[in-house]
């Protein structure tokens, strides 16, 4: 006779889908599926055939469990699935996950190198992807993560991630949850509503299918079960397999149920009551083991599911022998068994087993084995690593001694923090918040909150980070002292600067220098200067930056009178931004003392972002790319996955403005994808502005509106790109459309942008676009130069070759002719690695050199014509031809180019010339209008505008029109 059913009954249709979902995982076609039902279903059992059924195919199988009792640790179950990577002894290749190596560290400690902070769980999410991914290319994986019911917001947000990305990858994941209402059933529930994964909720057995299981552990055919016992069975068990697998073993061991010649027999009354039948069984079976052995089970129970040999041992003060001979008879009991995964550890044969076991205890004896027990782990691990921490701290509570689990709680909440689990976080400090205020000492209470404000902030729940204003005032009452005040009052500033409200968090400033008083020490004024700094930054006062610059040096120095490195960066950091558009020497000069800071005290974050900004001054103020790039691979070394991201799209805007479009677009194009995957929406906007650049820059008005109606879907509105949008890419591509008026008219709203949210980029065209189509149109002179130039932005090369155009054109207007030339060298020259920049400059200047009677025009010209009429800028090409006609010069004959001309127009034989007029109609422009652009007689249009008419047996002159912006011609080749 078997008290566990050998073979599993009524689960035909789920083994199916299991059996698909392994057979797909071969085949590179991974999938999710999700078991899902009340304690003893039989998820586990499922997930234990799934994973023999893995294994006898040769696969890996990689296992993680939650815990059902006790505060749940950041991403556990993922750690112990993969750590069983590094007991097989045939581990992956590391290497070939390149960056994301590192970022494994937070499970798998071994796997990192220097500490990092600062990565997404999305981050963290695609590491565990590509993980799987490299492991399976040798065997398909199974990844089996049991009893998430409990599980911490952030194994979720990777098991969300994982179920929506696993299609192109060898490995199938298997998750098995409760059926109750909670985070984990809404991630199970949504993935299958979106057909991420298959959702199998387990039934109960019926009548049927209890019988057979029945037999299946007698060892007898189905009608050889006692009538009796099976309705019985079938009756108190609810059709729970658990339940009646425990009952069986019950009516067995009690001699109710007893084999003799004929058969089973039934001796006595049946009738059992469940969940009555299940303690009392398991009861019965503790009985068995002893005193030891029930004060054995005991202490494993108030740990949890799972248990380790050396805190029994510590608890019960038993020797091995003693230790091993309880618990083999508890697996004899089938009460536990071996936690396979983890040598000298063990675990309950089923959760409610651990349940059933606690409800024996009154609440005296739990509380002093809570104690017992808690006081044990404390002497074996000191310093309480990973789980130990929260664990204990829930076992100092059910002691009743709160104070310590306050202590504890809080102590977990912060490194859940440090670790990127701001949601974990949040929910271990919040426990200790809400401990009763008369049990928890009042400093204690402080540091709680003091850790609480930054996780509900980094957590982005900043209503309930408000709302906990009223705590401080608890505290204040409970004669918590003004210093401790001043301190989370700051910490509620942080929040709201984090959350953009600048009044709230200055009124929360004002709140803890009144507390601290004029004679602050420099360790609190450099935390408060520096949160004021960023918050008036970002208010909207005309003198924010002089005032955000007083802030932040204030700080830089009082942090370093009290050695706070951390601010210090910060400071110094902030003090770059400010310093870039007034002096790049000098902005160089406070990111190279921050990136020394970082490395004297070991802040690899804060080290690696001054490297970028340093990085990023070089390619403003000369276009040097290479310590760029150079940065890049040393923030993928390091596993700093955001900051290369961040590098990589500065470097696809830097191909656009080389003019190297094909490559622009590929590498913008992997960029944009990484970038939504992993979720990073300000670098997101950056690529579509990017994108949007590349665009106007070639004159695709269509892919141009296309880029930025996403750009504005995603929330573009108000962030530091968006005067980009306009500056670098609207106006270019106006300009080669060879309409100035919009133009201007788009740089006026960058401007107009940039005004209400300051740009650190400085390439909107505020300090060099804008200057010379300024001065072309008189709008600008030699004082309104001489104010604008004077910003150190102006000397970013990008914005130089502009400012040097525009310089040429107002020297020429003077009659200095020697100085002009010089000063259109000097825009050629740094224009020399940026084409459309150099040719579109020459156009420009070769308009004004002409009628005012200076330099080159028609060599400027002809270089110009031939750079746009290769690179499809016909509009361009064509008003360079206008004024060298107007000058008497010679004219290369461009006719023969009909391969500018849409395949369809061509054969309804429309030439070139008249192609250029049909795409200026798409914006309704008059004939006048039309023959500026193209520099012909109104006249002529006219003639063309009719022949076109005819061409393409549109009705009238608006048809025409409306056909030429439906077939959007000016994206044509």
């Amino acid at each position: 006779m078997q008290t566990r059913a050998p073979v599993v009954v009524g689960r035909d249709d789920e083994l199916r889908v299991l059996t698909r979902a392994l057979t797909d995982a071969s085949a590179c076609r991974g999938r999710a599926v999700f078991l899902v039902g009340e304690p003893g279903i039989g998820k586990t059992r499922l997930a234990r055939v799934a994973a023999g059924a893995a294994f006898d195919r040769g696969m890996r199988v990689l296992r993680g469990r939650g815990s059902t009792i006790g505060p749940m640790v950041p991403f556990r179950p993922l750690a112990e699935a993969l750590m069983s990577l590094l007991r097989g002894g045939d581990g992956p290749d590391l290497r070939e996950l390149g960056p994301y190596r590192p970022v494994l560290g937070r499970l798998v400690p071994e796997w990192g190198g220097e500490p990092q902070a600062g990565h997404s769980i999305v981050v963290l999410a695609e590491a565990v992807l590509r993980l799987l991914a490299v492991v399976g290319r040798g065997r398909p994986c199974l990844l089996v993560l049991e009893d998430l019911h409990d599980s911490d917001a952030e194994t979720l947000a990777v098991i969300d991630y994982l179920v929506d990305n696993l299609d192109q990858v060898p490995a199938a994941l298997l998750v098995t949850t409760r059926a109750d209402p909670g985070p984990a059933l809404d991630v199970v529930r949504l993935a299958a509503q979106r057909d991420a994964g298959s959702l199998l909720e387990l039934r109960r057995l019926d009548e049927g299918q209890v019988r057979r299981m029945v037999a299946s552990c007698l060892e007898v055919d189905d009608a050889e079960v006692p009538e009796a016992v099976a309705q019985r069975l079938w009756s108190d068990s609810a059709g729970n397999p658990f339940v009646v697998e425990e009952m069986l073993h019950g009516l067995v061991s009690g001699g109710l149920l007893v084999r003799g010649p004929g058969g089973w027999q039934v001796l006595g009354e049946l009738r059992i009551n469940v969940p009555t039948a299940l303690v009392r069984a398991i009861a019965h079976r503790t009985d068995r083991l002893g005193p030891q052995g029930r004060e054995l089970l005991s202490v494993a129970a108030v740990l949890g599911h799972r248990f380790p040999l050396s805190v029994l041992r510590a608890v019960t003060g038993m020797d091995d022998h003693s230790l091993l001979t309880h618990l083999h008879a508890g697996v004899a009991a089938q009460l536990v068994t071996p936690d396979e995964p983890v040598p000298d550890w063990y675990a309950f044969r089923h959760p409610l087993t651990a349940e059933a076991l606690l409800a024996q205890l009154t609440p005296t004896h739990r509380a002093d084995v809570a104690r017992r027990t808690a006081d044990a782990i404390v002497l074996l691990h000191p310093d309480l690593p990973g789980e130990w921490c929260p664990l204990v701290a829930s076992l100092r509570l059910d002691a009743g001694q709160d104070a310590e689990a306050g202590a504890l709680l809080a102590e977990a909440g912060r490194r859940a923090l440090a670790d990127g689990a701001a949601g974990s976080a949040v929910r271990l400090l919040d426990h200790a918040h809400r401990l009763p205020l008369g049990r928890v000492d009042v400093g204690l209470r402080a540091d709680v909150l003091a850790s609480l404000l930054p996780a509900l902030g980094e957590a982005g729940q900043f209503e309930r980070a408000f709302a906990l204003r009223d705590a401080v005032a608890e505290l204040s009452a409970a004669g918590l002292d003004r210093v401790r005040r001043a301190e989370l009052h700051t910490g509620l500033a942080k929040v709201a600067w984090l959350a953009g409200r600048e009044a709230d968090g200055m009124v929360q400033v004002d709140a803890a220098r009144a507390l601290l008083g004029p004679d602050a020490d420099d360790a609190h004024s450099a935390r408060i200067d520096s949160v004021a700094a960023f918050l008036t930054l970002n208010a909207q006062s005309p003198d924010r930056i002089a005032s955000a610059e007083v802030l932040a040096r204030r700080a830089a120095e009082a942090a370093r009178r009290a050695a706070l490195p951390e601010v210090g960066c910060e400071a110094w950091q902030l003090l770059g931004i400010l310093a870039r558009e007034r002096d790049l020497g000098e902005a160089t000069d406070h990111f190279t003392r921050a990136r020394r800071l970082a490395e004297e005290h070991r802040l690899p974050i804060q080290r690696i972002y001054a490297v970028v900004r340093l990085a990023g001054l070089d390619w403003l103020a000369d276009g040097s790319s290479e310590p760029l790039a150079e940065v890049r691979e040393e923030a993928l070394r390091v596993g700093a996955i955001t900051v290369a991201y961040n590098v990589e799209a500065i470097l696809g805007l830097d191909l656009v403005l080389r003019g190297q479009y094909q490559a622009a677009r590929e590498q913008l194009a992997r960029c944009g994808e990484g970038t939504r995957r992993l979720q990073l929406k300000s670098m997101t906007l950056y690529v579509l502005m990017a994108q949007a650049t590349a665009a106007a820059h070639q004159g695709r008005r269509s892919e141009v509106d296309s880029a930025l109606a996403e750009f504005h879907e995603l929330g573009g509105t108000g962030t530091q790109e968006r005067p980009l949008c306009f500056g670098l890419a609207r106006a270019f591509c106006a300009l080669v459309e060879e309409d100035r008026e919009l133009a201007a008219q788009d740089l006026k709203r960058a401007m107009a942008y940039e005004a209400e949210t300051p740009t650190t980029f400085h390439l909107s065209g505020t300090h060099g676009l804008r200057l010379l189509l300024g001065v072309l149109s008189g709008d600008v002179d030699h004082a309104a130069y001489q104010e604008i130039t004077r910003s150190a932005a102006a000397g970013m090369r990008w914005n130089r070759v502009f400012g040097q155009f525009a310089r040429a054109v107002l020297l020429g207007r003077d009659g200095r002719e020697v100085e002009a030339s010089s000063a259109v060298r000097a825009a050629r020259d740094a224009a020399s690695i940026y084409p459309l920049a150099r040719h579109l400059g020459l156009r420009l200047v070769a308009e004004a050199a002409v009628a005012d009677g200076w330099g080159e025009p028609v060599a400027w010209l002809r270089g110009a014509e031939e750079y746009f009429h290769q690179h499809g800028g016909t509009a361009v090409a064509s008003a360079c031809r206008g004024l060298l006609r107007q000058v008497g010069a010679s004219v290369p004959q461009r006719r023969t180019g009909s391969d500018q001309v849409p395949g369809e127009l061509r054969a309804l034989g429309v030439t070139v010339r008249e192609f250029e007029v049909f795409r200026l109609l798409a914006g309704r422009l008059g004939n006048k209008a039309i023959a500026t652009r193209l520099h012909i007689s109104p006249r002529t249009v006219e003639k063309h505008v009719a022949s076109l008419i005819t061409k393409t047996a549109q009705p009238d002159r608006e048809a025409l029109s409306t056909f030429a912006a439906d077939l959007g011609p000016s994206d044509r080749p």
